[in-house]
């Protein structure tokens, strides 16, 4: 199984930090809420509880550490107040960021749980441990995820994400082992 949205694994690493920290996209700053510096936050993350007051985030491409001060519910948003920011103007500039957090400190998944983050990019091989591709993106769909393979030869490849398919997930050998259905063709 898979944890995370569509954006968190989009994984930025920045080499201005000294410690070679990478991000983690968790939301989107929607808009500005009242005068008192609330933003409507869009989160984008499968663990919308750990938003809360106290935590340390990372906002737009800077990564502009920022420290959370309240939180609110208004689903499916949250109205968040960020220490750093105290009226409308100061936060209009935030309208449309993102806000990220460190790879660090995501929680740890039970076993056989993966972030989109630690697949994306993974070799996609078959049972025998032929090549097919490599992991491109992960589509979310109502019944199950839908893996897009960029094959050895350009083309793009999509495949449910079911056990029927999935045979392993091996993130030390980083590669994914698929049994491709009959009509899939090589």
């Amino acid at each position: 199984m898979v944890s995370g949205s569509n954006l968190e694994y989009n994984v930025e690493a920045d080499s201005s930090f000294q410690d070679g920290s990478v991000f983690v996209c968790i939301g989107k700053i929607h808009r500005s809420h009242g005068i008192h510096g609330e933003v409507v936050f869009r989160p984008l993350t499968d663990f919308p509880e750990r938003i809360q007051a106290g935590k340390t985030v990372f906002i737009g491409r800077e990564y502009k550490e920022s420290k959370i001060q309240q939180v609110r519910q208004k689903p499916p948003f949250l109205l968040i107040k960020f220490l750093q920011y105290h009226n409308e103007t100061e936060v209009s500039a935030l309208v449309n960021t993102f806000v990220y957090v460190r790879k660090e400190s995501l929680p740890e998944l039970p076993e056989g749980e993966y972030y989109f983050h630690q697949l994306i990019g993974l070799d996609v091989v078959n049972e025998q441990d032929d090549l097919i591709g490599k992991l491109k993106e992960i589509l979310e769909t109502g019944a199950n995820d839908v893996y897009v393979i960029e094959k050895t030869d350009g083309s793009e490849e999509l495949i449910a994400a079911i056990p029927q398919v999935v045979v392993k997930i091996d993130l030390t050998a980083q590669k994914i082992i698929i049994r491709p259905p009959d009509w899939y063709e090589t």
